[in-house]
């Protein structure tokens, strides 16, 4: 080859947009070098905090008595809710209805009711178990069917959904099927449970450093407690050992008791619950209860659908009417619904509060539809796939793109989508060659299914949808990033830093990338609802903008041309005929007093949503995908390995494809753990027994299809203004797992020659396999 032909390397861009870079740290993770909080130095005289947990489930406290706690060697302060200088709650959606610590009456098993600082973490946790407390047991429940034979009450304002008339097309279909499915929740298993350290300033001055998705909650949340406002309050975060939604809210209450006990003994106080404490004593995804009705034709053609969707939501509201009414946005999954009526149904349980999860109630929604078409495929003895492809979304102008929420689906793909994996996976002859193999099997059975991804991209909360960042390019050219999101391991960071790079043409490593605090980007957002490459990338995007417009004028002046022909290029700057390194024009620029630093700000447009009346436009835009899944199953024990999956996902244009098929796998394996081998189970004393790697189960690098296709669509293009024309990736993979569950439904339904729905609950654990295989061979 001819390298006089090939460019210059020092023009060409490093880790520009769409380029697949690796995540910035992804060689400190493997490496051990990556700082998570509990690897920073202590601060001198830094004490150590541990929770006092109730042993009741519901109770009033009589008397405590935590002498013997105060008086073991080594304690410096033990406090309860009376000791709070502000108001003694933690709630994120200021219900008022989350005690920082129990005082008068507790409401689940574990819900801490004191707090013990001490000279080591070993001192402070065997003392909390000293205490002596005295109850008065009341009446609990710890599931959805204990709420509902009990009236419990609700924890928040109830949604519904409705377009037609269902009632009346449910007595006018030509079919109908009543049905329920029980949908388990999950617990995180972030890699580092939650840690807090609060190191007090001067007069009401307080930093944290917080393993928390949302910055800017524990920044108020401190202030709530400590009854100061929030500019005395810095938070940091530079990176999370793992969120999946667990540390939006869940981190409040130890960076609360860090920053109380911090302001109180004036010396640097660290708060980090081991494995066990942090499973009991914070919220999990929500399970659901769904009742439903469904209206349909000999064809399989849906005509109404009459769903009620009841989840355990623990002792506070947390964000279950979010999570809730999530999952009434999703109970549509991909198809259409010419009528419908959707409820959801918020129940208090005595158990800790649900909170976010990864999906945030729209994969639970989206199960319950997939159930739909499962049953409606039965009883007419079709394929699913067909019966999907039949009620999938249209196209505009079909009549066929009103949400339940009456949003228009225009950026459908998901015909697209599922025609190009079923080619590819080789869906129809694979079943075909599945079902020969089941009618000569006596013992192993195997299932095959194709599942597609409707999800939508937005908070439903419109004000959510907002970000910003901080940009400041210095004299050498350099330049220093900071936003509003937080990185737990999706590689947001280097996403962002990317976009900046592009803006600025320059390579990623003349890019600093810097941890988020509230000190510098005020007012953010949790970085939820995978959005945060979508915000704070246009959040950037804006910033240098602003930068580059007075780069532009400065460059036109100077040099008498017009702002057109001041072009940036790969590490330089082309003013007219003349062109100068990146670095030298940015220092000439700082000798002409310009000024090289922007904050950066960015609103997701064209939303709006009605929440009392059910209408609007909630979500931006939406991400689509399909996976097709094989499974073997064992009829004597209910065991089962996935042989293979293949998996097309969009993303529109990748900002970063090797991260992004990263998300994608880490999202179905996690998926499939939800709907497979993770399952949560309290006693009958509201006990959570599944509350350690020993007896809950998370998938193992061994479950993970024997064969594991992935794909992004490559020829995907958001149709909205987004950063790059992308779309997020975070949440919506982790619905393609439900392909897992439907084709082990499949494997079962053979036993039972296909005639009748195995109506397959999750967690499908092999013990609930091997009893929906017997239920099989009665029928």
């Amino acid at each position: 080859m001819d390298k006089s032909t090939l460019p210059d390397p020092k023009f060409i861009i490093s880790g520009a947009m769409h380029g697949s870079l690796r995540h910035d740290s992804a060689h400190k993770h493997v490496t051990g070098t990556a700082d998570y909080i509990d690897d920073l130095p202590e601060p001198a005289d830094l004490l150590h905090g541990a929770l006092g947990l109730s042993d009741r489930a519901h109770a009033e406290i009589i008397s405590m008595d935590l002498f013997e706690v105060r008086a073991t060697p080594g304690v410096i302060w033990v406090f309860t809710g009376s000791d709070v200088p502000g108001e003694n709650d933690v709630s994120s959606n200021g219900s008022h209805d989350e005690p920082l610590l129990a005082e008068h009456k507790v409401e689940f098993h574990n819900q801490p009711i004191f707090a013990v600082i001490a000279e080591t973490r070993e001192i402070a946790r065997r003392a909390a178990s000293k205490a002596k407390i005295e109850y008065r047991d009341l009446p609990h429940w710890s599931d959805i069917d204990g709420a509902l034979d009990n009236g419990s009450p609700l924890v928040i304002t109830p949604m519904t959904l409705q377009r037609g008339d269902a009632k009346g097309e449910m007595e006018n279909a030509p079919r109908r099927l009543k049905g329920q499915m029980r949908i388990g929740g999950q617990e995180h298993f972030y890699l580092e449970s939650h840690i807090a350290v609060a190191i007090p300033g001067e007069d009401d001055e307080v930093a944290i450093w917080s393993s928390t998705q949302h910055p800017s909650e524990i920044q108020h949340i401190v202030g709530h407690v400590l009854d100061i406002p929030s500019n005395a309050v810095t938070v940091n975060v530079r990176r999370m050992g793992g969120g999946f939604g667990g540390k939006e809210t869940q981190g409040n209450q130890f960076a609360a008791l860090a920053a109380i006990a911090a302001k109180k003994l004036k010396r640097a106080i660290k708060f980090r619950p081991d494995r066990d404490e942090d499973m009991a004593a914070t919220g999990k995804r929500h399970d659901f209860l769904v009742d439903y009705e469904i209206g349909f034709d000999d064809e399989g053609r849906i005509h109404a659908v009459d769903a009620t969707y009841a989840a355990r939501c623990g002792f506070s509201s947390d964000l279950s009417g979010p999570v809730t009414d999530r999952a009434l946005f999703h109970a549509d999954s991909s198809y259409f619904y010419p009528h419908v009526h959707l409820t959801s149904k918020p129940l208090k349980t005595h158990t800790v509060s649900n909170t976010a999860f990864r999906g945030f109630g729209g994969p639970q929604g989206m199960l319950g539809a997939e159930r739909f078409i499962e049953e409606i495929a039965y009883a007419i003895g079709k394929d699913p796939l067909d019966v999907r492809k039949l009620n999938f979304y249209g196209q505009p102008g079909s009549g066929r793109t009103l949400t339940p929420y009456h949003q228009e689906v225009e950026d459908n793909i998901l015909e697209r989508i599922v025609s190009e994996l079923e080619e590819s996976a080789e869906y129809q002859a694979r079943r075909n060659a599945i079902i020969a193999f089941n009618r000569n099997s006596r013992y192993i059975r195997k299932g095959i299914a194709l599942t597609p991804v409707k999800f939508g991209i937005s908070f439903t909360m419109t004000a959510f949808n907002q970000a910003g960042a901080l940009v400041h390019v210095y004299q050498d050219g350099s330049i220093h990033l900071n936003h509003g999101g937080t990185e737990m391991g999706q590689g947001l960071y280097t996403k962002v830093a990317q976009v900046l790079a592009d803006s600025f043409q320059v390579d990623i490593e003349h890019v600093k990338i810097t941890a988020t605090t509230t000190g510098k980007v005020p007012n953010t957002s949790a970085t939820a609802a995978s959005s945060g490459s979508d915000l704070n990338g246009m959040a950037a995007h804006d910033a240098a903008r602003q930068i580059k417009e007075r780069l532009v004028a400065f460059a036109a002046e100077k040099w008498g041309v017009p702002p057109t022909d001041v072009v940036f290029l790969p590490n330089r700057v082309r003013v007219g005929d003349k062109e100068f390194p990146f670095p030298d024009f940015i220092r000439q620029a700082y000798l002409a007093r310009v000024q090289l630093s922007a904050a950066g700000f960015y609103k997701t447009p064209k939303i709006h949503w009605d929440r009392a009346a059910g209408r609007g436009t909630p979500f931006y835009y939406y991400s689509y995908g399909a996976a097709c899944s094989e499974v073997s199953i064992d009829t004597l024990t209910g065991e089962y390995l996935v042989e293979r999956t293949d998996i097309l996902h969009d993303v529109g244009r990748s900002l970063n494809p090797a991260i992004d098929i990263g998300q994608v796998e880490g999202a179905f394996v996690q998926g499939m753990g939800w709907l497979t081998t993770e399952e949560l189970w309290w006693d009958d004393k509201g006990r959570l027994r599944t509350h350690a790697p020993s007896t809950y189960k998370i998938p193992l690098a061994s479950d993970r299809p024997k064969i594991f296709n992935v794909r992004l669509a490559e020829w995907s293009e958001n149709t909205e203004h987004t950063i790059g024309r992308s779309k997020a990736v975070g949440e919506p993979p982790l619905m393609l797992a439900i392909s897992v569950l439907e084709a082990l439904s499949m494997a079962i339904a053979s036993v039972a020659s296909y005639k009748v729905c195995p109506q397959l609950e999750s967690p499908a654990t092999p013990e609930r396999v091997l009893m929906a295989v017997e239920r099989m061979k009665k029928a």
